[in-house]
C-alpha cells in the first residue's frame, strides 16, 4: 500500500458505460474525490477530438487528470485489458477486469495548487500537465462533487485575508497547497491547508469562516512545509478546526485517515479489490498472515476475522499510528502493527524463522526490492497475494518469485481509476509443490 500519494505531478482519468466487462453495482453512501493523478501506465489510446474535449471538461487535454475522458467506458476497459494481458499473460490467465458501474467523481482526494491573477483574483485548480502553470478547475469529473465549493471558497477566502501564495522560485509566501480527503461512507471531509512556515495569521478566524461558509467540512488542518519541493504535505501538523483526522467504513471497517496517511482513492471499487484478495487468500482462520506495506491496515483488518493472526508493516510513522487506532476501533485482538521497512523487516522474519502461511503485499508503484522478495522466499509462505498499482514493476517482480519457487494462480484486474490509463491489479501465487 506504501504508495507516494502526495507528489505534485501532472496526470490523468477517463468515462463511463455499462459493457460486456464485469462492473459492480454497489453503491456506498456520499460522494467522491479528486485532483492529481500520481499513476503513469503505458497505453495505446484513440486520438482525441475538440468536440469531445470540450463536450466533458473545459480543461481536458491540459491539465493531465484524466488521460481518457474522451473514449467511451468500455472502450477503456477494452484497453486496459489488453495492456494487462501484454503485460502479464506469460504468467499465466489474466481474468476479465472489473469496472465501475458509475465511474465517475469517484476521488476521495484531491491536490489543489492556487495562482494570483494580474487583478488581484485567486484562482484554484491543478496544474497544466508538465507545468506549475494553475489551471482553474470549478468542476471535475473524477473529483468528490463536494469538493468544488470547498475549493472556491478557500481561493476567495485567500484573497479576502490578503494571505500570499508560496512562490516555488523564491521561497517566499504562505500558502503553498491544500489538499482535501472524504469518507464516502461516513460523509466525513478533512482539509489540509499546507504553509511554508507555523505562523498562519488569524488562522483560527480564516476556519471559522471557512467552516461557515462550508459546513460540510469537518474538520480543518494545517501542514507546515517548509522544504523546497514537489512534495505537498510537510513532516508536522496543526489541528485547527476539529478532530484532526476523518473516518471511512470500507469491508465493513472503520478507519481513521489523517494527514500524510495512505488511504485508496476509490473506496467503492477498493471494496471489489479487497473482496478479491480475501478471497484469493481463502483463510480458515488457522493462518498467520503478513500484511506488507500495510498503511493504515485496512486490507490486514479486512481479513483478521478470517485468520488466526495478521502482522502489519509499514514505514509510515503516521499510518502505524493510524492502523493501531483502526484495530482499537474495530475491537481486532489478533493483529499487530510495526512501523519498520517492509524489506527489512521481512528479513528479520527470515532470520528468526518465523512461520508465515500468507503474505499480502500492497507495495508502491515502483513495485518491491529484492531484499524483501529474497525474504519471503527465505520465509516460504504457501501463499502470496500480491496487490498492485504498477504492472510493469508486478510484472518485474513476479518474474522473480516465478523463478524462486512460486506459481501464479489467478490475476484479476480491476479499475480503480477510471477515465486514467491505470490499472490495479490483485494476483494470487502459490508455492510449488516439489516432488
Amino acid at each position: 500500500m506504501g504508495e507516494n500519494k502526495n507528489r505534485i505531478t501532472s496526470s490523468k482519468d477517463k468515462t463511463g458505460s455499462k459493457n460486456k466487462f464485469n462492473t459492480e453495482k454497489k453503491q456506498v453512501k456520499g460522494n467522491k474525490i479528486s485532483g492529481n493523478n500520481d499513476h503513469k501506465q503505458q497505453g495505446s489510446r484513440p486520438a482525441k477530438t475538440k468536440a469531445q474535449k470540450s463536450d466533458k471538461c473545459p480543461v481536458f487535454g491540459k491539465c493531465g487528470g484524466c488521460q481518457y475522458l474522451d473514449i467511451p467506458y468500455e472502450k477503456q476497459l477494452e484497453m486496459k485489458q489488453k495492456n494487462m494481458e501484454k503485460l502479464l499473460s506469460s504468467f499465466g490467465y489474466v481474468d476479465q477486469i472489473i469496472g465501475m458501474e458509475q465511474p465517475y467523481f469517484y476521488r476521495n482526494k484531491i491536490n489543489v495548487s492556487f495562482r494570483r491573477l494580474k487583478n488581484g483574483e485567486i484562482i484554484a485548480g491543478i496544474y497544466e500537465e508538465g507545468t506549475h502553470n494553475v489551471l482553474r478547475t470549478d468542476t471535475c469529473m473524477i473529483q468528490d462533487k463536494r469538493a468544488a465549493n470547498i475549493i472556491q471558497t478557500a481561493a476567495a477566502l485567500i484573497k479576502s485575508f490578503k494571505l500570499q501564495l508560496y512562490n516555488e522560485d523564491t521561497g517566499t509566501g504562505l500558502i503553498r497547497h491544500m489538499q482535501i480527503r472524504t469518507g464516502f461512507a461516513t460523509g466525513q471531509i478533512l482539509v489540509i491547508i499546507v504553509t511554508s512556515r507555523p505562523e498562519f495569521p488569524s488562522k483560527k478566524n480564516f476556519s471559522k469562516v471557512f467552516v461557515e461558509k462550508c459546513p460540510e467540512i469537518t474538520t480543518i488542518v494545517q501542514n507546515i512545509n517548509p522544504k523546497k519541493t514537489t512534495m505537498v504535505l510537510g513532516d508536522r501538523n496543526q489541528t485547527i478546526y476539529g478532530k484532526g483526522f476523518i473516518e471511512d467504513i470500507l469491508c465493513g471497517n472503520r478507519f481513521r485517515i489523517s494527514p500524510g496517511s495512505f488511504y485508496q482513492i476509490n473506496p467503492i471499487q477498493t471494496e471489489v479489490l479487497y473482496n478479491k484478495a480475501i478471497k484469493y487468500a481463502d483463510l480458515k482462520k488457522k493462518e498467520t498472515v503478513l500484511d506488507a506495506y500495510c498503511g493504515i491496515g485496512t486490507i490486514g483488518i479486512s481479513m483478521a476475522s478470517r485468520a488466526k493472526k495478521v502482522i502489519g508493516v509499514e514505514l509510515s510513522t503516521a499510518a502505524i499510528r493510524d492502523a493501531n487506532k483502526n484495530a482499537q476501533i474495530n475491537k481486532i485482538d489478533n493483529i499487530d502493527f510495526y512501523n519498520n521497512d517492509a524489506g527489512v523487516f521481512m528479513e528479520e522474519l527470515a532470520e528468526a524463522g518465523e512461520t508465515i502461511d500468507v503474505v499480502c503485499m500492497d507495495p508502491p508503484r515502483s513495485g518491491s526490492n529484492e531484499v524483501f522478495l529474497s525474504s519471503l522466499v527465505t520465509l516460504s509462505p504457501r501463499k502470496v497475494v500480491y496487490v498492485s498499482c504498477g504492472p510493469e514493476s508486478l510484472a518485474k517482480d513476479l518474474k522473480y518469485l516465478t523463478t524462486h519457487g512460486y506459481k501464479v494462480i489467478k490475476m484479476t484486474p480491476v479499475d480503480l481509476f477510471p477515465m486514467t490509463e491505470h490499472t490495479e491489479m490483485v494476483c494470487l501465487l502459490s508455492r510449488k509443490v516439489l516432488v
